[in-house]
């Protein structure tokens, strides 16, 4: 790659990418759970020497209903690197991926030359996901070696799977193929990632669009049908290499988080669910000689509950589950964030030693009996809790969302989530505080409810890293 035109979002090492300037704007996604109003790609001022800091400066809809805007990502990020033999030295972190979760479309946004007011400039639709990868329902995308890789939950034409990922072209955005040469024994799907050094990509799972559609269904919970295994692939081929299953009680394998560190051979899974006592988990993967294998290393316990303060789906368990949705690795690998979007809260665990996780902060909001308010606004109960989470590069800010998925809302918070963004501020040893000027907030997302947060010039969950 020639480095001269390089883009300077684009780290050679995770030191690097923690050393650059700190972001200024976040990208939120914002979707009409009534499919009444059209979706839309939001941007929030998060430099706290602005006058707007906290508040929604850019709004760009999409032309359709019922899209649920999920999932995102960039079509291009410090991974881009080490792509040889393809010709990069023109790409930059430029445009904004989004798929419609419920819809199969896959939105294009360029952020130039205005990233205050993205416009939409593509959109790539389910016939041609269809046509082209055999794959519908778009959730997880990264940009890889090969393309753009976008894990979806269906197959073709909205079938029941299986679950794959499409490969689209890094400039064109057109669906190239099915990534899979031979997928083995995988047929959920949900995230994926990779360890670039390695050639190895893993997978996770959650279920078929049949299986998430209208909530968590509770005969296919108890039957253990939700995903509970990792998939690691050769990375260069598309071949299937192993299944190493976590145990069917621990159910919906969703988020992925490896290593920054491109020599590492570790990464962290969060668990929703165990079906023995409503517990949450966390996984750590890692290289056993030839193989991989995985190990729990947190286990986040239900919380009591008196079963008239629990939504119907709950109440025959008298407890809270914690609800694990999220993830999220500091760039440097150090922090770990944990979202538990059932009692409202985010853990923060010090994994300096992957094995052995060591909490050290703890943050309070929303949950569905707690409704923690924010502080900026102690008399009023939040809905929803922390669900998506993500870290800044420096490590030092920590942004949530509160919806998981428009039918598991309403099944969970059943008179409403509301919408709510929050920041937090982190101590350099760890622990967190909620950041009380920063809290944009219903009105501010138009009835809107928001899901996943991109930062401008990258955040810690958009990038892999070629160099220490």
């Amino acid at each position: 790659m020639n480095h001269a035109t390089t883009d300077p979002t684009f780290y050679r090492t995770p030191a690097d990418a923690a050393a650059a300037p700190a972001e200024r704007l976040a990208y939120v996604v914002a979707f009409d759970r009534a499919a009444e109003r059209p979706d839309a790609l939001t941007v929030v001022d998060v430099d706290p020497r602005s006058q707007s800091y906290g508040r929604v400066v850019g709004w760009t809809e999409v032309p359709h209903l019922g899209d649920e805007l999920h999932h995102f990502g960039w079509n291009a990020c410090s991974s881009a690197l080490k792509h040889e033999g393809h010709d990069m030295h023109d790409l930059a972190r430029r445009y904004l991926l989004v798929p419609g979760l419920r819809s199969s479309r896959l939105y294009v946004f360029d952020t130039r030359p205005d990233p205050k007011q993205p416009r939409l400039v593509k959109t790539v639709d389910a016939a041609e996901l269809a046509t082209g990868a055999g794959y519908s329902r778009p959730h997880t995308l990264h940009c890889g070696p090969d393309g753009v890789f976008l894990t979806c939950l269906g197959g073709a034409n909205g079938s029941d799977g299986p679950g794959g990922i499409a490969l689209l072209d890094h400039g064109t955005f057109d669906v190239l193929r099915g990534w899979e040469t031979d997928r083995g024994p995988q047929h959920l799907a949900y995230d994926a990632w990779w360890h670039l050094n390695q050639n190895t990509l893993v997978s996770s799972e959650w279920g078929t669009p049949s299986m998430i559609e209208d909530g968590l269904l509770p005969d296919l919970l108890l039957g253990h049908r939700y995903g509970h295994a990792l998939h690691f692939w050769d990375l260069t081929t598309g071949e299937h290499r192993q299944r190493v299953d976590l145990g069917e009680q621990h159910q919906m394998v969703l988020e992925l988080r490896p290593s920054h560190d491109p020599e590492a051979t570790w990464g962290f899974a969060g668990v929703v669910v165990s079906t023995e006592d409503l517990s949450a988990s966390v996984w750590r993967w890692y290289r056993d000689g030839a193989s991989w294998a995985a190990e729990k290393v947190i286990t986040i316990p239900a919380e009591p509950a008196d079963p008239d303060a629990l939504p119907p789906a709950l109440r025959p368990f008298g407890a809270v589950p914690p609800l694990v949705t999220d993830i999220d690795l500091s760039v440097d690998d150090r922090f770990l964030c944990v979202s538990c979007w059932g009692t409202g809260e985010l853990k923060q665990y010090d994994v300096t030693d992957p094995s052995t996780p060591r909490e050290t902060g703890s943050v309070r909001l929303g949950g569905i009996v707690r409704r923690t308010p924010h502080p900026s606004a102690p008399d009023v109960p939040l809905s929803g809790g922390p669900q998506m989470v993500e870290i800044s590069r420096d490590g030092r800010r920590v942004y949530l969302t509160n919806s998981l998925y428009g039918a598991w809302d309403d099944q969970f918070y059943p008179d409403g989530v509301g919408a709510w963004m929050a920041k937090l501020n982190t101590g350099p040893a760890g622990g967190m505080a909620v950041d009380t000027e920063f809290f944009p907030h219903g009105a501010e997302f138009r009835g809107r409810r928001v899901h996943q947060v991109r930062l401008e010039g990258g955040d810690a969950s958009s990038d892999s890293y070629c160099y220490r």
